[in-house]
C-alpha cells in the first residue's frame, strides 16, 4: 500500500475547505475537490472514505472543542454545591462564551463549515443540540432555586428552547458576519447582559 503524504492530504483539505465553503456539504462535487487537489479518485479513498468523511476531517475537531468547552461549563457550575449555585450564576457561561468567541475568532472558516455548510451531514444539528442541553441544565438549575427556597414561576421547556435559541444564533453571529475579535467580544458582553436581564425578570428575580 501506498504511505499517505500529508501533503496530499492537505491539499484535498484545502481543496474542500473551498468546495464546501461556497457549496455547503449537499452541493459540493467530490470530483471538483479531487480536481483542485490535484489527485486521483483512486488516490482520494486512500484518504477518505467518503466525501462526509473529507467533512469530518475538517470540522470535527472544532465541533468537539467547541461541545467539550460548553459542557464543561455545564457541569462545573451544576456540580456546585446548590447553596453556592445562584452566587456563582452567569461566571461560568461568561467565561465559556469569551473563550467561544476567541475560538470561533481563531478558526473562522471550518467553523463556518460546521455551522452554515454542514446540511446533509452528522453535524446539521450541532447547534440545535447545545440548545437542548442549555434548556435542560436551565431547567435543573430552575429546580435548584426552588429547592433553596426562590419563588420560581413554571417556564416550559419550548419557551426556554426559543430563549436558547436565540442566544446561539446570536452568539454564531459572529461567525455569518466575520465579525473582527474585539467588536465580537464587545457585542457578546452586551448581548449576554441583555440575556441575564431577562432571564431575571422570567425568574422574578
Amino acid at each position: 500500500m501506498e504511505e499517505k503524504s500529508p501533503a496530499t492530504m492537505e491539499r484535498i483539505q484545502q481543496a474542500a475547505l473551498e468546495e464546501f465553503s461556497e457549496k455547503g456539504f449537499l452541493g459540493a462535487s467530490l470530483r471538483q475537490i479531487v480536481k483542485n487537489a490535484g489527485v486521483t479518485t483512486g488516490a482520494f479513498y486512500g484518504y477518505f472514505s467518503s466525501k462526509e468523511a473529507l467533512f469530518a476531517s475538517l470540522v470535527e475537531p472544532h465541533a468537539a472543542a467547541l461541545m467539550g468547552r460548553f459542557m464543561e461549563a455545564q457541569t462545573s457550575f451544576a456540580e456546585l454545591p446548590e447553596e453556592e449555585q445562584p452566587k456563582h450564576m452567569g461566571e461560568a457561561s461568561g467565561d465559556c462564551v469569551d473563550w467561544m468567541v476567541d475560538y470561533i475568532c481563531q478558526h473562522r472558516e471550518p467553523v463556518k463549515l460546521l455551522l452554515c455548510r454542514a446540511e446533509g451531514t452528522s453535524y446539521q444539528h450541532f447547534v440545535h443540540n447545545m440548545v437542548e442541553i442549555e434548556v435542560e441544565y436551565t431547567l435543573k438549575y430552575m429546580d435548584v432555586l426552588r429547592r433553596l427556597g426562590k419563588d420560581i414561576p413554571d417556564l416550559s421547556s419550548s419557551l426556554c428552547h426559543i430563549i436558547a435559541s436565540g442566544m446561539f444564533n446570536g452568539l454564531f453571529e459572529i461567525v455569518v458576519h466575520d465579525m473582527p475579535r474585539e467588536q465580537a467580544r464587545q457585542y457578546m458582553a452586551q448581548f449576554r447582559s441583555f440575556y441575564t436581564a431577562g432571564w431575571l425578570k422570567l425568574m422574578g428575580q
